[in-house]
């Protein structure tokens, strides 16, 4: 009993450091940029032929009328905006347009849920998701789960780190929910033995 104890003080320690605390992950930064599958509207001020819905296509680009095809994929909704009015401007289709991007469907994002959760794959991300609802859209944890050691993957600048994240104390109100980012991939592992 006392080895087990003494494991459990020691698990205790590496997932919260000596205090007992939890320091979540530091946030990624902000990325905004659309992606293939993600659906946004484009309006014209005063061009309602030109005002619509727009997916994105799997080689990264839409159909705009009177310009074709144009690359859009890993531009921020803004620069698509100045892409398009830049066009109908260069073009001379229009003398001074005015448009504007609304985001209307994000798929491109995703979040990764591997390990032992009933259904582990691809969520698609929506703004503030957390790590417990990350886990609950993946149906939740297995019995074989060790819910306190759930590690997050997280790339910043193009380094991969990865954390240990407490989600069975989360749960309990004992810490701070951890806000997930798209491309993160939450890895819940087996219990020890």
């Amino acid at each position: 009993m006392f080895a087990s104890l003494l494991f459990a003080s020691a698990s205790l320690g590496a997932m919260c450091g000596r205090s007992g605390r939890f320091e979540p992950p530091p946030p990624p930064p902000e990325n905004n940029s659309l992606g293939v599958g993600d659906i946004f509207q484009v309006r014209v001020f005063n061009e309602a032929d030109l005002s619509q819905d727009y997916r994105i296509a799997p080689d990264g680009t839409i159909d705009f009328p009177y310009l074709g095809r144009m690359r859009v994929a890993g531009l921020e909704p803004s620069q698509v905006a100045d892409r398009i009015q830049g066009e109908l401007r260069t073009r001379r289709i229009l003398t001074a347009p005015q448009v504007s991007v609304y985001v209307r469907e994000v798929s491109s994002r995703r979040i990764d849920v591997v390990g032992q959760v009933a259904r582990p794959g691809s969520l698609t991300f929506t703004p503030s998701m957390t790590v417990v609802q990350a886990i609950s859209g993946a149906g939740g944890f297995t019995a074989l789960a060790n819910r306190d050691q759930v590690i997050l993957t997280r790339t910043y600048a193009g380094t991969r780190r990865t954390f240990t994240i407490p989600v069975q104390s989360i749960i309990e109100g004992r810490f701070a929910n951890v806000v997930l980012a798209p491309g993160d991939v939450v890895n819940v592992p087996e219990n020890p033995l």
